[in-house]
């Protein structure tokens, strides 16, 4: 009997421990997150012609797939000849014409491909094509993350967008945004230009090209090349940023600035800060801090403290002014032309072989050389040079017959000689001064002591320059002039008032020598003693020297 009980414990206790073990083996087994991302992430089979199974051992059981396979993960689908996929993994293999469609906005193309379902990576090799309906991406490899939805390529690739074709040895493609940064050896071209840079952003969307290296553009003709390392092109719209002072050469110009702005559909560009201009043509360089230009007719307007530098071998000629503008000559209107010269005609004086001519503007004419080009300045204009210095209120240039026209109280100072008039014309050769016609008003005054100054006068006055400095004034119409006689040890005899319908002045040495007085002489000659000489002055006489540029850096201080 005892036996029994004993049995029957024993028998309660293994079905109490199989229950419990039961129990327990009916319990939920917990799902990691991890776990549930990859069942999310399965990819599914949706259509082949042929499939099979292939287990080799518990971390490779595959499913092999042939003939017009499509497969999908989530919102991606992939296409090709043949497949296969490792279940445990989660990897598909594709083989031959892979396609991928990626929610329809991108669509990828290559002969081979390794999908990790689990990260949804893509490695794609032989003839990869990537487009996003803008753009087309090709290369020989590429890596492309559906998470990120970024694709690279090492190995050398091409991106063609309407008319432009970028080239890189490597590049990273960003879907959300459409850009592509282009890294090594980049080079883009577009029928108008091409580019070279080591690293550029390009948008397939907006096909703007972003710089962020040493660039060098050149247009298609050679004509016009760009060095940048930073700003944009918006080969759309076709506009341009350049910053970090820029260097831009067009023809024999070339433009140098902090930062530039371009509208080639306009032909409109502005450069701001530090500003360089340079014609290597005509000698001429432009510093200001405002430029606008105007590439369809060759103007442009400087602003913020300009200064023109003529160049010349010797002695540069610099010109200062509030505004200055300039242009080509073929494209003026010839009523929007400076008084012409021959509105105030002046006739060969017979009286004196070595007398000018009859006078001929031609800043009206057309050319089309690479003198085509006039100057304009506005209020405040200066100019200085070693042998002449000048002011005004306007001046007006011509590359083609280098013609310096001063209007409203110009003053001229070359040596101790100052002439003043209503309007002056200085003509150049060779960029040295040539003539000189006063018209109106013309007064010419040379300093000889501390209070002595020889004086002509006249409605106007013509003057010759050898080597740069005066030897000749001509004054006529109503003639006056005072002048301090010397004798030979160059002392002072005494002083000389007179009239005369033309009174000429000869300068030796740059100093008055002796004047001639033509036709209706009248004039009295006073002992030195008998004279106030700080009240012996002809009308409208003032020594200006104040206004006077006495360096070529004072036209670089504050107006």
């Amino acid at each position: 009997m005892k036996g029994i009980y004993t049995l029957r414990f024993i028998v309660c206790i293994v079905l109490f421990c199989f229950g419990f073990t039961a129990a327990q083996a009916q319990q939920p087994v917990p799902v990691t997150a991890k776990d549930s991302i990859a069942a999310i992430r399965q990819i599914i089979i949706i259509h082949a012609d042929r499939l099979g199974f292939l287990d080799k051992d518990s971390l490779n059981k595959f499913q092999t797939l042939a003939g017009k396979v499509a497969v999908q993960q989530e919102t991606s689908l992939f296409y090709c000849d043949s497949a296969s996929i490792n279940t445990v993994t989660n990897v598909l293999e594709s083989f031959g014409h892979v396609h991928i469609n990626d929610n329809d906005s991108l669509q990828i193309y290559s002969d081979y491909l390794k999908y990790l379902g689990k990260e949804k990576k893509a490695k794609l090799t032989g003839n990869v094509k990537l487009t996003d309906g803008k753009g087309i991406l090709t290369t020989s490899q590429l890596d492309y993350d559906m998470l990120t939805k970024i694709g690279v390529y090492t190995t050398g690739g091409k991106v063609v967008n309407d008319k432009t074709t970028l080239t890189s040895k490597e590049a990273f493609y960003y879907e959300e945004t459409r850009d592509v940064y282009f890294k090594k050896n980049v080079v883009l071209v577009n029928p108008d230009y091409t580019i070279k840079t080591d690293t550029l952003v390009y948008n397939t969307y907006t096909g703007i090209s972003t710089f962020v290296s040493p660039t060098y553009i050149t247009s298609d003709s050679g004509r016009k090349k760009i060095y940048t390392t930073d700003g944009y092109y918006d080969t759309k719209n076709k506009k341009a940023y350049f910053g970090k002072r820029p260097e831009i050469q067009d023809g024999s110009t070339i433009l140098i600035a902090d930062d530039v702005a371009n509208d080639d559909s306009t032909g409109f560009g502005e450069a701001r800060g530090r500003v360089v201009y340079k014609d290597t043509v005509q000698n001429i360089t432009l510093l200001a801090n405002h430029l606008n230009t105007n590439r369809k007719d060759g103007s442009f307007l400087a602003t913020e403290k300009p200064v023109m530098i003529i160049k010349q071998e010797n002695d540069s000629i610099f010109i200062a002014a509030d505004t200055m503008y300039s242009a080509k000559l073929s494209t003026l209107r010839k009523s929007r032309v400076v008084p012409f010269i021959l509105d105030n005609p002046i006739v060969k004086d017979s009286s004196r072989s070595t007398d000018s001519l009859h006078i001929k503007d031609s800043a009206s004419e057309n050319k089309t050389d690479s003198s085509d080009r006039f100057f304009e300045a506005y209020y405040h204009v200066r100019i200085y040079s070693d042998s002449l210095q000048a002011v005004g209120d306007s001046l007006f240039y011509s590359a083609e017959d280098s013609v310096f026209r001063l209007f409203k109280d110009p003053v001229v100072w070359a040596r101790d000689n100052q002439i003043t008039g209503d309007t002056i014309y200085l003509y150049t050769e060779n960029k040295k001064p040539k003539r000189l016609f006063v018209f109106e008003n013309a007064l010419a005054i040379s300093k000889v002591g501390q209070l002595y100054y020889n004086q002509i006068k006249g409605r106007t006055i013509n003057g010759d320059f050898t080597n740069g400095d005066i030897h000749h004034l001509r004054a006529k119409g109503n003639s006056e002039s005072i002048y301090y006689g010397q004798d030979d040890y160059n002392k002072f005899i005494g002083v000389n008032k007179a009239s005369s319908d033309i009174i000429d002045m000869y300068f030796e040495s740059k100093k008055p020598e002796r004047v001639v007085f033509r036709s209706n002489l009248q004039g009295i000659t006073y002992p030195m003693r008998q004279v106030n000489h700080e009240e012996i002055r002809l009308r409208g006489f003032k020594w200006l020297d104040e206004k006077r540029p006495k360096t070529k850096y004072s036209l670089f201080e504050d107006q």
